[in-house]
């Protein structure tokens, strides 16, 4: 198994004796695929928020080169822009802040306290950014670092924007749907094109006319400024992000790290396919389908059908930025999401119903009778959630990072501590006793059991691990696992986009096949790997 992907070493697990590992999913490319930028050099340059890395793309080859790494000094990059110097500005967008990155790969932080930095351009010598929220404001930004310059405020989720050929600021306003413009000098801003469906960047063709990727419909549309005049160039899937031009040739980007060529006569080309940003958790329904969650996508993955969306955050319902997921029933689903809340989602419905919100960091959910038992990370505890607006119950406390959560015969509950290194049996009847079964670990994550084992991810350790419940030993199964930052990289703490998502951690997934098969994410290169035991263990 040899990796050409983002994780950018090779990866030849060890597993234990009789298992074996192939992947269910490719790696992805890339970590998402946000801004795009032609640089000084001809290659199309990609920002990659969950990733805090940018690449660059060769149109000639298809290679992707590294220009600032995960666990580097820019992080969370959301777009870019060049200086005739062929300097590279960065906005990043949970740090709120502008960063520089020169030439010879030198980064400082040019500005900060910017809630949600997004769209960035530069003209004339003059670097402009403004704020992806509800209130956001458009400024210049000075080159040296001072002040900057406030050109407009209380404007509703500014984005990617552009300077026209008449020297005005271009620049969408995603939750009006509507495209306006301002003098760079500052004065009365004025709307041009109205009635979009979330237009989040927009870049200039060789005719002067603008084109804009809709976020929530996957249309890629050209639009006369001067007339209002536009025709659809391409309609690709919901997702789309922004866009740049190489000479006369389009390309797009999507949330999934696809990136696109909208060709001249209508079709279109991918240069980079789509992928996982992540992925997170991993559930598997009564008819045997696998369940991925990936943020911002929701997918279903079966022998018969391959790898499918199943929903995803422009759909209506959707419940924000999935991260923990269990199956409760055919269409039916328990999440947790990063902006603290635990919701029962029906994605054929567009429904979800939010069961409890409000918390701090929430990771792995199992269901528990009618209510469900989730991790709360941020204040170190696992609480019992139930429907009709009830108020979660603690039911473990002074716990250290909790993560996964598994169920066992006995009625009590698993948790991973991944601060901690170990993995507890709570007691949930009664006084919620914790005892240790597991130590000496590096970062559980995600947790199963099946026929009296229980399965780990050790995300530090790139590891799956089985514990036999009935005993004390613990044994490796796979080892060197494409799971977390590649080797060396230690990353920066992803901060979150409110409203988007909040904080935004690593959870490596785990869930058992009918057949004793383990799917893992391999949130490191973006992809679910399975695991199949020896013919005598797939017995339930």
């Amino acid at each position: 198994m040899l990796s050409d992907g983002r994780y950018g070493v090779g990866v030849t697990p060890q597993l234990a004796a009789g298992w074996t590992c192939e992947r269910v999913t490719s790696p992805s490319r890339l970590y998402g695929a946000n801004g795009l930028r032609t640089g000084p050099d001809g290659r199309i340059y990609v920002a990659q928020v969950t990733g805090s890395q940018i690449s660059a793309l060769d149109l000639q080859s298809g290679q992707l080169d590294v220009v600032s790494a995960k666990g580097g000094a820019i992080v969370a990059p959301d777009d870019m822009a060049f200086d005739q110097a062929g300097n590279l500005y960065a906005t990043e967008v949970m740090d709120g802040r502008v960063s520089m990155r020169s030439p010879a790969g030198r980064s400082r932080v040019l500005a900060a306290g910017l809630p949600c930095a997004n769209g960035i351009t530069v003209h004339q010598g003059r670097l402009f950014v403004n704020e992806c929220r509800m209130g956001g404001r458009l400024l210049e930004l000075s080159l040296e670092g001072g002040e900057p310059r406030l050109i407009l405020d209380n404007l509703p989720m500014p984005n990617a924007m552009e300077v026209g050929p008449d020297g005005y600021l271009y620049f969408p306003l995603l939750a009006n749907h509507e495209i306006w413009r301002v003098h760079p000098d500052g004065g009365l801003a004025e709307r041009v094109v109205d009635g979009l469906c979330m237009p989040d960047a927009l870049k200039f063709d060789h005719q002067g006319q603008i084109v804009t990727t809709q976020l929530a419909t996957g249309d890629v549309v050209r639009i006369d400024p001067r007339t209002g005049e536009r025709k659809s160039l391409a309609t690709l899937e919901p997702g789309l992000d922004n866009l740049t031009f190489v000479g006369e040739r389009l390309f797009v980007s999507s949330l999934c790290g696809e990136i696109t060529e909208i060709c001249t006569d209508g079709k279109t080309r991918p240069l980079v396919q789509g992928g996982f940003n992540w992925p997170l958790d991993l559930a598997v329904g009564s008819a045997g389908a696998l369940f991925i969650a990936d943020g911002t996508y929701l997918h279903t993955w079966s022998p018969a059908s391959g790898l499918r969306v199943l929903s995803m955050m422009m759909h209506p319902g959707y419940p924000a930025w999935v991260r923990g997921l269990v199956a409760t029933g055919p269409g039916e689903f328990l999440v947790t999401n990063s902006n603290g809340q635990v919701c029962k989602y029906e994605p054929a419905l567009q429904r979800s119903d939010v069961w409890s919100e409000g918390h701090d960091q929430l990771y792995g959910i199992v269901a528990h009778g009618k209510s469900a038992l989730v991790a709360e990370y941020g204040a170190g505890c696992v609480l019992a959630v139930q429907p009709g607006g009830v108020r979660a119950a603690v039911v473990a406390r002074d716990l250290q990072g909790p993560t996964g959560l598994a169920l066992v015969a006995d009625g009590s509950c698993l948790v991973a501590e991944s601060d901690a290194g170990r993995v507890v049996r709570v007691e949930l009847e009664g006084s919620g006793r914790k005892e240790t079964i597991v130590d000496g670990l590096e970062s559980p994550q995600g947790l199963v059991v099946r026929a009296g084992k229980l399965y780990i991810v050790d995300g530090g350790a790139k590891a799956v691990l089985c514990h036999d419940l009935g005993g004390k030993g613990v044994q490796c199964l796979a080892r060197g696992l494409p799971i977390g930052a590649p080797p060396g990289v230690v990353p920066q703490p992803l901060q979150g986009m409110p409203p988007f998502s909040g904080p935004q951690g690593p959870f490596a997934g785990i869930a058992a096949g009918q057949d004793g098969t383990l799917f893992v994410s391999c949130d490191g290169e973006g992809s679910v790997v399975a695991l199949k035991p020896p013919t005598q263990d797939t017995g339930s």
